[in-house]
């Protein structure tokens, strides 16, 4: 949350002081531009990025020759409203592997109809940034801290306080058993080969088991699909790409208690 206040400690005319003293919303865009590249959307400065993985955008790059522009196309867009990228490949990694940037809250500003010809004396903004899963996110806040604090526009007064910060997770690569019974089952159910794709959602439950259980493999999968709005109105799903991933789900357990049973006899016959 970021609260940026200006000289004044109450309201005063626009008029004769504007182009005297900056507004504190012009404050808090300059405070953005630091974080955000305006016209892209890129989260240029530092300490918000370590790369992506390059098995992770290959998947990228497969997923996106398959779901095209399905990606998107389930937005609830206004006629002819783009997104941000033409390149469906592009969404994909912004949707996991790069930072952005959200204003979900605000306050200081007065409703339309109440709003006159003043310099405000503050304005608060509440700040959604989305981290990749390989940045720390106690670290980022730290930094994004810093970021908007230091050296103020105008010497304006700026606090910025930290509600939640969270670090995210990914799948580390598949052991060769995983990765086959994946791609085995997929062309058995689906017929087509399997695919892998990360989302940005908060679900800290899987990154306390990976810290528990480091070596352990991990499938994170779902029934949800376009169309599905999922946690809205009429969230659904679909009956029988439900059916098949539940085969595809149940093949993985099976093979993994093949594998468990055959690490069992091993350990026996060692003994």
């Amino acid at each position: 949350q970021m609260c940026i206040r200006d000289r004044y400690q109450r309201r005063v005319r626009d008029s004769g002081n504007s182009d005297t003293a900056a507004s504190s919303f012009r404050v808090a865009r300059q405070l953005l531009n630091r974080l955000e590249n305006v016209d892209t959307g890129v989260i240029h400065a530092a300490g918000f990025d370590n790369g992506i993985p390059a098995d992770h955008e290959a998947a990228a790059e497969e997923v996106a020759k398959i779901m095209g522009d399905a990606v998107w196309r389930d937005l609830p867009l206004c006629d002819g409203v783009k997104p941000v990228s033409d390149d469906i490949k592009t969404l994909l990694l912004n949707k996991t592997w790069r930072a952005q940037l959200s204003v979900t809250g605000a306050s200081g500003l007065p409703a339309l109809a109440d709003a006159g010809n003043v310099l405000r004396s503050q304005t608060s903004l509440k700040l959604s940034l989305r981290l990749p899963p390989n940045v720390d996110g106690a670290t980022a806040a730290a930094a994004l801290k810093k970021l908007v604090e230091t050296d103020p526009p105008y010497n304006a007064k700026v606090e910025f306080s930290v509600d939640k910060a969270a670090t995210g997770w990914f799948a580390p690569q598949s052991a060769p058993w995983l990765s086959s019974v994946l791609q085995d089952s997929s062309q058995q159910f689906f017929g087509k080969p399997v695919a892998y794709c990360g989302i940005g959602g908060s679900i800290p439950f899987i990154g306390k088991l990976a810290i528990k259980f480091p070596s352990t493999q991990f499938v994170v999968t779902g029934v949800l699909g376009p169309g599905s709005n999922a946690h809205g109105p009429n969230e659904h799903i679909d009956i029988p790409f439900t059916k098949k991933m539940t085969c595809c789900v149940a093949s993985v357990l099976a093979a993994q208690a093949v594998k468990a049973n055959q690490g069992e006899a091993a350990k026996k016959q060692k003994i």
